[in-house]
């Protein structure tokens, strides 16, 4: 069983690049055209002020009118300039967060066929028949196969402000249908492997990523200005990073009493702390 148990060390090794953390300091990004805004008003404000001061009496030379325009031009400079800049952080965010869903589902996708690889050879090893469990573990890789393809990141952030409700949208959906999917999945392998003798005591998840709701997002995002954007992106990033540490932990669980059954056991990397 060397072989199914080095393939699953190398499915766990790749989690350090597949499922990255990320900080939930970019919730801040649905606020930053706000603020950009607050921004320019305050320092046109102050330039306004200044040249109407600047002015004096009838008959004297002032330079107010040309440092008012300056200041506007100057202003108009920055806001052109910080828009650009939120433009970028957006579609930084949206890279980051698509790119790491589909890198978490591919490398799923190979250390479940590497688990069902595995149970088949401890099957056969032992002449236990667990078929019908192997069957549906198999039908959860290929449903998985079929609905968590792989996303443009590059794509979609390029795109950012135009397709960025869809991104949410698809976001939310996928890791939630995943975890659901992931969990019948190792419903499956755990009886599976204890009617071949290899019982596993398995951490379940707490808490499991709930089904939220997208309309009512979107709409509180609306009423609110973009002020409940903050949460929505907050729960974008902090559902997956919860996810991922409950997987890490699941995984080195499997590998753990796996590895019993096999001489050869490596240690497998930790992620790395937030």
């Amino acid at each position: 069983m060397s072989i199914p148990i080095e393939n699953l060390r190398r499915d766990l090794r790749t989690r350090l690049e597949s499922d990255k953390q990320m900080s939930g300091a970019w919730a801040i990004v649905p606020l930053l055209p706000v603020i950009v805004g607050v921004v320019v008003f305050v320092v046109v404000l102050t330039a306004v002020i200044s040249a109407i001061n600047s002015i004096g009496p009838p008959g004297t030379t002032t330079t107010g009118s040309p440092a008012l325009g300056a200041a506007l031009a100057g202003s108009i400079f920055l806001l052109y300039f910080l828009y650009f800049v939120v433009l970028v952080l957006v579609s930084v965010l949206i890279f980051k967060l698509v790119s790491r869903r589909n890198t978490h589902f591919n490398r799923q996708i190979l250390l479940q066929e590497d688990i069902i690889t595995m149970a088949k050879e401890i099957a056969a090893k032992k002449g236990v028949d667990v078929s019908i469990l192997l069957n549906n573990m198999e039908r959860n890789v290929r449903e998985a196969r079929l609905e968590e393809g792989e996303k443009n990141a590059t794509l979609y952030a390029l795109l950012y402000g135009f397709v960025w409700i869809y991104t949410a949208y698809f976001l939310m959906k996928d890791f939630f249908k995943h975890e659901r999917r992931e969990d019948l999945f190792i419903n499956d392998m755990l009886r599976a492997f204890n009617a071949v003798g290899v019982p596993i005591n398995f951490p379940y998840r707490n808490p499991p990523i709930p089904d939220r709701s997208f309309a009512l997002y979107f709409v509180l995002t609306l009423i609110t200005g973009s002020i409940f954007g903050v949460y929505w992106v907050y729960v974008l990033v902090t559902d997956p990073n919860n996810h991922f540490r409950q997987q890490m932990l699941m995984e080195d669980t499997i590998m753990a009493q796996l590895s019993s059954t096999s001489p050869l056991a490596s240690p497998i990397p930790s992620a790395p702390p937030n």
